[in-house]
């Protein structure tokens, strides 16, 4: 009988890694840990698997606990949990090489195909040129307009923000937004993020 696939949740919620080991023990081999400091202290000798990591912990947060399995050269391909509309913070992960991002609340099969996603990292990987052109052809399609609001969308703005800064009204910038998310091919906001990052959008700081 083959072992199931390992899950390792990083997040100082109780509540939360409870929740995550109900859902997804199933499928997978899910270990928590509590504090980030358990973690990395842990973290070179564990064995292969994806990571949930919350954005905000006490000690240390799940960017700073990306930037030093980073330093370590410890690769955990890594989906991020952040609060509701702090995109900004998760296109930062991204950056940093997370491999996707949920918000909260989320639902079940959410995480479970962030999970997917991120176990395709474990097998030698899809060329990143490859990716690269795919999303860039995509973003060619976008009129200059549709370009703007995605760089407001991957700066993690809502729409009336947008709006405001662009001009035109919140109900002509969700028409533009659900434009930008059919020719870019995204199914959520964070498979947007990830294509407009891997096209060479960049948000502003």
């Amino acid at each position: 009988m083959n072992a199931l696939p390992r899950v390792y949740v990083v997040d100082d919620d109780e509540q939360m890694r409870r929740l995550l080991t109900r859902q997804l023990r199933s499928e997978y081999d899910v270990m928590c840990f509590a504090a980030a400091p358990h973690f990395l202290d842990a973290a070179s000798a564990l064995p292969p698997g994806c990571l949930i990591l919350d954005v905000h912990m006490p000690e240390i947060g799940g960017l700073e606990v990306q930037r030093r399995l980073a330093e370590r050269n410890l690769r955990f391909p890594t989906i991020i949990i952040t609060g509701l509309g702090e995109v900004s913070i998760a296109v930062q992960a991204m950056k940093a090489g997370a491999i996707d991002f949920v918000e909260k609340p989320f639902r079940r099969e959410a995480i479970l195909d962030s999970i997917r996603l991120a176990q395709h990292h474990f097998a030698p990987a899809v060329s990143g040129v490859e990716n690269a052109e795919v999303a860039k052809a995509r973003l060619a399609t976008l009129s200059v307009r549709e370009v703007e609001v995605l760089n407001g969308l991957v700066a993690g703005l809502p729409n009336k923000t947008i709006a405001y800064d662009l001009g035109p009204s919140p109900r002509t910038v969700e028409m533009h937004r659900a434009n930008v998310m059919k020719k870019m091919e995204a199914g959520s906001l964070s498979a947007l993020v990830r294509t407009a990052l891997a096209a060479g959008v960049h948000a502003k700081s």
